[in-house]
């Protein structure tokens, strides 16, 4: 957590800074909000296989770039399609091993002493933005509303189970949803900004848990910073 607030306090000085530096080139009113974009989240587990439960800070790093379109005559509504990468980290009681041709599923007994269990996922993504702002040729300080869509891309996962008396680790499970996808929204002011992402697909496509379809899906909520 400590990591956490200094990377908050180190992009709101550099998203400051850049902003307030005297921009001495004539001033184009056919401005672009082209912006790096970085957010940190606090992922949720939602809609899940009955007894999956959450048991310690699951967090996600998302990162890319956003190239905007405006729309309308002042600039203040745009479509911004970009290219991404994130890691997403999620901390359960589901414990995820190898079991010959299968991966199988099961969950950590109660009071049972184990040192670490979770699931890491590496994604590529295409995020595409409907942005609305009150921003104007003269000022990079101003009110957003944007939402959007994002594809993401499996690139990597890992899952790992280490007790004193076992250790399961699974690489590039065949039962998580290569394609994944969700709606985001991102509203505040200037450098600090309220993000949420709402996933609409099962992290898993296959999969059982006591003889049920394994279902688990993410809720992500956090803050974004967009680095002009």
């Amino acid at each position: 957590m400590q990591n956490f607030f200094k990377i908050i306090i180190f992009l709101t000085f550099l998203n400051s800074f850049s902003q307030d530096i005297p921009n001495f080139s004539e001033i184009d009113s056919l401005y672009r909000e082209d912006q790096f974009y970085l957010n940190l989240t606090y992922n949720i587990l939602r809609d899940k296989s009955a007894g999956i439960s959450q048991n310690s800070l699951s967090s996600g790093v998302n990162f890319g770039f956003l190239r905007d379109f405006p729309i309308n005559k002042s600039r203040t509504v745009s479509i911004a399609p970009g290219l991404g990468l994130s890691f997403n980290n999620y901390k359960q009681n589901l414990i995820i091993q190898n079991g010959g041709n299968t991966v199988q599923y099961s969950l950590i007994e109660p009071n049972f002493p184990y040192n670490k269990n979770k699931l890491t996922m590496y994604f590529v993504e295409l995020p595409i933005e409907f942005r609305w702002r009150t921003s104007t040729y003269e000022s990079h300080k101003f009110w957003r509303i944007y939402t959007g869509l994002k594809f993401s891309y499996l690139l990597n996962s890992r899952s790992k189970f280490i007790s004193p008396t076992q250790n399961f680790i699974v690489n590039n499970n065949p039962d998580i949803n290569k394609f994944q996808y969700g709606v985001y929204l991102t509203s505040g002011w200037n450098s600090w900004n309220i993000y949420a992402y709402y996933g609409l697909q099962d992290i898993f496509k296959n999969g059982n848990l006591n003889n049920d379809s394994l279902k688990l899906n993410t809720f992500n909520i956090g803050l974004m910073f967009y680095i002009l």
